[in-house]
């Protein structure tokens, strides 16, 4: 049987951009958009796969190249901009995954891969399964690796610890979490789709100890029932400036938060906000436009 080519339609954009790229691309055709990191250069491509050439039509050209003038208007860096329009068959488009998306060990605790490899985890490494798809998080961006390190590092083996991951995507850091002995795991997002992938993901692992909602961080109450040991927050730094007491009021005394998704330009300002709470800045790690960093409240 013959395979149907598919369309592929990339667009280059820079981290501050990707999000709005993305979303621009979805809006336009209707598809879910992928973005593809090369951390070596720290090119960014983001694209949709169309099922026919005539998908990419004027009007689509028009409302796309219309949708990228707003979003430079908005004041972010789109860098080249260039738009690219490739041909390829099915088969070699489902391959391209596979190629770009590669087991990754954080230490010999953990093994994250995606469900078509086959390899094996190193012993005593806990297995945790995840294909790209709609929501964030599946181990090979900067951001998220530097957070799964820092749950391993803060893990203490035969200690009661718990977790929370503030804007969890798709549940790899609550399932992350699990699977390292943490206990309760509690995960939110303010996305319902964001929700449903990660409890999916998390059925998929056999983790079901982890309590999935959908919160909003600036609705949450500043006096919650419980703190928690060790919090992740892969955030924007304007959302994590804005909510800093209401996240501070959820991380128990000696506990570690760890505060990722920063472009570098912003850090320092994320860092003031919260060493002037009383937090020590331990650990912290730039690639790229991305810098990241693990406060410990004293």
């Amino acid at each position: 049987m013959k395979t149907r080519p598919l369309v592929r339609l990339s667009v280059t954009a820079t981290a501050e951009a990707e999000e709005a790229v993305s979303e621009l691309l979805s809006d336009v055709f209707g598809l879910p958009a992928s973005s593809y990191h090369d951390f070596e250069s720290g090119r960014i491509v983001v694209s949709v796969y169309l099922a026919h050439s005539s998908d990419w039509s004027l009007s689509e050209r028009t409302r796309l190249m219309e949708g990228l003038g707003r979003i430079k208007d908005c004041g972010l860096s789109l860098g080249s901009k260039r738009i690219s329009v490739r041909k390829l068959q099915s088969q070699d488009w489902a391959e391209s995954w596979k190629r770009h998306f590669k087991p990754i060990s954080i230490g010999s605790a953990l093994l994250v891969k995606p469900s078509w490899s086959q390899r094996p985890p190193c012993r005593g490494q806990r297995i945790v399964v995840l294909d790209p798809g709609l929501s964030f998080g599946t181990g090979q961006h900067p951001t998220t690796r530097f957070c799964l390190e820092q749950l391993v590092r803060a893990r203490r083996k035969r200690e009661a610890q718990s977790f929370l991951d503030i804007g969890t995507g798709s549940g790899i850091l609550a399932i992350a979490a699990a699977k390292l002995g943490y206990h309760p795991v509690e995960a939110f997002d303010f996305d319902p789709d964001a929700v449903r992938i990660a409890r999916s993901n998390a059925a998929r692992n056999r983790v079901r100890r982890i309590c999935f909602s959908i919160q909003e961080l600036s609705r949450l109450p500043l006096r919650p029932d419980r703190r928690h040991h060790v919090i992740c927050a892969n955030l924007i730094s304007d959302l994590l400036i804005e909510e800093q007491a209401r996240i501070l009021a959820r991380l128990s005394p000696g506990g570690t938060l760890v505060l990722a998704g920063i472009l570098h330009s912003q850090f320092a300002a994320v860092r003031q906000a919260y060493e002037s709470a009383g937090l020590n800045l331990m650990k912290h790690r730039t690639e790229n436009e991305w810098e990241s960093g693990a406060f410990v409240r004293c």
